[in-house]
């Protein structure tokens, strides 16, 4: 493991002190103190008994250069301010907006990217009581509240997210288990909802709302046991990983309501999950204190992480860092919209360009293509963990053309131990989507992946468990919301929409009543351990972190990479930046570790 200067230097005394900045093979990243966001009067929030500290980012594309935006919640309170990050320091006197909610607070929030614009941005907002708001920051309006008299749910909102290309489609999850659909033109009713089984499957099920008139929610999924903690969109929008209190990771096939995969953590819940640029990888964490690496294509776990000693709360790619290298000149012919991802912030020409890569890198012939995927983790241990995916691990038993490093991320530090760099020839070839589980390239492109010595190399590895065709009965259920779903996106967007099945585009999960009895069977731990399920720890890569690193007082609850730095958050209620090695643009007078 890349041991800082800091640490190095420090002995054990120095290993629970705060560090302002941290080293990897691309040089120096570091804590901009000026850039440090929280409530105005910069006092430590007393965290006791509140919800995770949660950030989101959204660019409204002002013409003065300065169009980044962050929101963040601390205890009852929501804040929203221009994002200055590497640029300048930090104004906490003047929010553009600010709340403060009675009686509940607000858990989780997402921007729409497709409807920002500098006069306006749609922010859903989900509650501890179980209401999701939809406000405007910069109008200062709150237009909509859904779930008002929590009568769909009245457990606590514990992910909230736009479906992808759309501008009024959006999904929430509880504290319940359930996770619903809504549309923010249609109301809640003035009664309980009830509910119709529109599809069912191994521990889950899917039920449309029983009404005269379109009412919300329109679907609601049922999955798993106990909380459904969080959920991510793939790339392309066409899948949906979930993580659960049953510790279970569930992959659907969005648009066909199909259970593509499942799998288990080695113990305790899932509490985060996050899908690579390519959408060919899955990250979770939760509380066994691992990262748990995920094949799309192979259903199946391929490396495990150990560097926290304490539940991991976050997992995020960074899009900026993850680096492909090819070892003759491509062109490069496929078009945009295969690669256009609306939940990427900040998704620039760079992250594109990463993701056009990463998805040729699979489907170029006979060329020799190296790729490391670069996640990170925090965690209630107050440490934030840098992980490097190579070749040796994701293809373990593919010949080895020539070794090289990777020019565009690697420094001439010396690479950390069990990641050793290096090239790998895959003739392998599948088609040019992000995650196309059911083309013929992928199928066969899994089936002779090469699997990890203590696994069986077995075509019937692949999880997929739904029928693969809806019957009658479904497809006329689902069909009513197609004119909902074509009509809800905008129209300069539908040709980048990845020629989606829009009578089948939007569906959400969960429920809470008697029908929870159709699909819910409990799960031995003990019988899933050392099946493709969950792999005992011998049976898979360990991977060893690049950086651990102490750098709050209290728990992390949040990180997301940007393209000029990264961005972390602790339940003290401070947000703090750390520029990108070279990304510093104006002058701090903060003291670093020496």
């Amino acid at each position: 493991m890349l041991i800082s200067k800091m640490a190095a230097e420090g002995g054990g005394k120095e290993m629970n002190e705060i560090k302002t900045q941290f080293t990897t093979r691309e040089g120096v990243y570091k804590l901009l103190t000026h850039s440090e966001y929280s409530r105005p009067n910069r006092v430590p929030f007393n965290s006791q008994g509140s919800n995770p500290v949660k950030v989101s980012f959204v660019n409204v594309n002002d013409q003065s250069g300065n169009g980044d935006r962050i929101c963040f919640n601390v205890g009852r309170e929501l804040y929203f301010y221009i994002y200055k990050g590497v640029r300048k320091a930090a104004d906490l006197s003047k929010p553009i907006d600010k709340r403060i909610y009675k009686g509940t607070q607000p858990t989780c929030h997402d921007f729409n990217h497709l409807t920002a614009t500098a006069e306006s941005v749609s922010l859903l907002v989900g509650f501890s009581a179980g209401q999701v708001q939809l406000i405007d920051p910069i109008k200062k309006e709150t237009s909509k509240l859904f779930n008002e008299e929590r009568l769909i749910d009245k457990s606590r909102v514990t992910c909230v997210k736009w479906v992808p290309g759309s501008e009024s489609l959006f999904l929430v999850s509880h504290a319940s288990g359930n996770m619903y659909l809504y549309n923010v033109e249609h109301t809640c009713g003035t009664t309980a909802p009830h509910y119709q089984l529109l599809k069912q499957g191994e521990n889950y099920s899917v039920h449309t709302c029983k009404s005269k008139s379109t009412r919300n929610p329109l679907l609601k999924w049922t999955v798993g046991e106990g909380a459904l903690n969080e959920f991510a969109f793939s790339p392309d929008g066409k899948f949906l990983a979930c993580v659960s209190q049953d510790g279970f990771l569930r992959v659907f096939n969005f648009d066909a309501v199909e259970l593509h995969g499942t799998m288990k953590s080695y113990f305790g819940g899932l509490l985060c999950v996050c899908w690579s640029p390519d959408g060919k990888y899955i990250v979770a964490g939760g509380e066994d204190d691992l990262v748990t690496v995920w094949s799309f294509l192979d259903c199946r776990v391929i490396a495990r992480g150990h560097g926290h000693k304490s539940w991991v709360s976050v997992v995020a790619f960074d899009h900026y860092t993850t680096s492909v290298e090819e070892s003759d000149p491509m062109e490069f012919s496929g078009s945009d919209e295969d690669f256009q991802d609306p939940m990427i912030h900040f998704g620039r020409d760079r992250a594109n360009s990463t993701q056009s890569r990463l998805s040729k890198r699979n489907s170029t012939d006979s060329r020799p293509v190296s790729v490391t995927y670069r996640f990170g983790s925090v965690g209630q241990d107050t440490q934030l963990c840098l992980w490097d995916l190579t070749e040796d691990i994701l293809f373990p038993h593919l010949p080895l053309s020539r070794t090289r490093t990777h020019t565009n991320v690697m420094n001439a530090t010396s690479p950390p131990a069990g990641a050793t760099i290096i090239t790998n020839t895959s003739s392998n070839t599948t088609n040019g989507n992000n995650s196309g589980a059911n083309t013929p390239g992928i199928n066969s492109l899994s089936t002779t992946l090469p699997r990890s010595n203590s696994l069986p190399h077995s075509a019937g590895s692949g999880g997929g468990i739904g029928s693969g065709i809806m019957d009658s009965a479904i497809a006329t259920g689902v069909s009513k919301f197609a004119t909902l779903s074509l009509h809800d996106r905008k129209e300069r967007h539908h040709e980048k929409d990845h020629k989606r099945n829009h009578s089948m585009g939007h569906i959400s999960s969960k429920s809470s009543d008697k029908l929870n009895l159709l699909t819910k069977t409990k799960t031995d731990p003990a019988k899933t351990l050392g099946t493709l399920l969950c792999p005992r720890m011998e049976d898979v890569p360990l991977l060893e972190p690049l950086i651990c690193k102490k750098i709050a007082h209290e728990r992390l609850t949040v990180l997301i990479f940007l393209e000029d730095c990264l961005v972390t958050a602790c339940q003290e209620g401070f947000i703090c930046t750390w520029a990108r090695p070279g990304k510093v643009r104006f002058c701090q007078n903060e003291a670093h570790d020496s």
